[in-house]
Parts: structure tokens; C-alpha cells; sequence
């Protein structure tokens, strides 16, 4: 089965530094009927203007994954990381115990789009980590990069939970596979320009619910950038 979630239903939380599009309830957003897909407990699309940012703050208990889209993302937290990111890069904490950490655009000209994702671990009190990857275009041209897993995969972050992340750039008229198993399920965002899937069309920033199995072939109707969390079932 697919829902498809229209950018235009996402709440759009405007802050003037700060533009992000939230599609479950955070912060000033709250709905009780959205709350979250399966573990996925959040995924916010954040524009962040230059020379401004998220200022140090604490977590715990999730496990969060930064994609970036464009612009570069400055990570600096208290276990003593500090790291700048660029378009395709993915950056991974485990917040268990509670950590603080902040997330900067440093650019004094160009602005940060990243999404951020916070998924809920397979048990709390986990041990702080850090981690990152950075891509070549070329890892996700017309084909899936798997960069985070719950389970052991081949150059993937590692996360605690049964999850997976996937990252593709398509050109127009070219296709990517995405199977779902059944008893799993799967978010998945058109980042950017557009593409179809089921009988369903995605514009930039719409999203689709994709639950129980189903076989999907991905053609990107103009170019096409695309974030899949795939997921048990719950």
C-alpha cells in the first residue's frame, strides 16, 4: 500500500534564520494523529540561513541521522567532534545517555539544507556514538546507497534499530528498485525535482508511506534526488 504525504500538508515552521518543514509532530507542531511512522519519530527538512544555526543542545535516547542536501553543515558535540558536511554527506549520533551538540552554517553567503531524522533506538541508556560518511555523487548515481543499517551492510553507518537508510540521484527517464518486504514498511522522500513510483507522482519535498510488500520500480520524471527509510513494520 502507498500514501502519498503532499509537501503542502507538512507544517512549515518559518523562524526567519531558520525554515523547516516537519513531517510529524515536533516542537510548536504538534498532532496527535502524526506522530511518527513506525520508529521514525521524526524527519525535518531545514533550510538554515548563512553565519546561523542550532546552538549547543542536549539529547538523548535517539538515534539521529543528518543528510546533507546543500551547503555545508558544521557539527561540533561534547564527546569532542567536530566536523563540516557537504551535499551527500550523512552524519550519525546515538544520543543514549544524553549528549549536547550543536549544527551551524558557517557559510557567509550560502544557505544549509539538510534533513534531519530521529529514529527511536531498540533500547535506551545506549552508549553515546559519533559517526559519519562522506560520498562521492557517483556512490548514488542511478542506484541506491544504503548509508545506514540496523544490521551489518557494506560501507552503511551502523544504527540501533531495525532500519535502513538509502540515498539515489536518478536522471530523468532512468529507474532505481526499491523492494519492501512484508512485515516492513518505508518513508520515502523526493528531495529534489520529481518522480513516480505505483501509479504515485512525487514533486520536491513530497513524501509517500509505502507499507507492506511491494516490488517498486523509482523513474524520476525530471532529475531526481530521493531519501528512503525502510523499516519493520510496526
Amino acid at each position: 500500500m502507498l500514501i502519498k504525504v503532499p509537501s503542502e500538508n507538512l507544517y512549515v515552521a518559518n523562524h526567519g534564520w531558520l525554515v523547516s518543514r516537519f513531517h510529524f509532530s515536533f516542537a510548536e507542531y504538534y498532532n496527535s494523529k502524526n506522530m511518527n511512522f513506525g520508529v521514525l519519530r521524526v524527519l525535518n527538512d531545514d533550510i538554515v540561513q548563512p553565519a546561523t544555526g542550532f546552538e549547543t543542545h542536549p539529547h538523548d535516547n535517539m538515534e539521529i541521522v543528518s543528510y546533507c542536501v546543500s551547503g555545508e553543515l558544521t557539527h561540533r558535540d561534547s564527546m569532542g567532534y567536530k566536523e563540516t558536511l557537504s551535499r551527500g554527506d550523512v552524519q550519525y549520533m546515538s544520543a543514549g545517555t544524553g549528549l549536547t551538540h550543536s549544527e551551524m552554517n558557517e557559510s557567509k553567503d550560502k544557505a544549509l539544507r539538510f534533513l534531519q531524522i530521529w529514529i527511536l533506538p531498540s533500547s535506551r541508556g545506549l552508549k553515546t556514538q559519533y559517526g559519519s560518511k562522506k560520498y562521492k555523487k557517483a556512490a548514488r548515481h542511478n542506484k541506491l546507497l544504503h548509508v545506514a543499517a540496523g544490521g551489518d551492510a557494506d560501507g552503511a553507518i551502523k544504527i540501533h534499530q531495525d532500519a535502513n537508510i538509502y540515498v539515489s540521484e536518478i536522471d530523468k527517464g532512468k529507474t532505481v528498485d526499491l523492494s519492501i518486504k512484508q512485515g516492513r514498511q518505508a518513508y520515502l522522500v523526493c528531495v529534489e525535482g520529481s518522480l513516480s513510483m505505483g501509479g504515485v507522482e512525487l514533486k520536491e519535498r513530497d513524501a509517500v508511506k509505502i507499507i507492506g510488500k511491494e516490488d517498486l520500480s523509482i523513474a524520476a520524471a525530471t532529475g531526481a534526488h530521493l531519501l528512503a527509510i525502510e523499516m519493520v513494520l510496526v
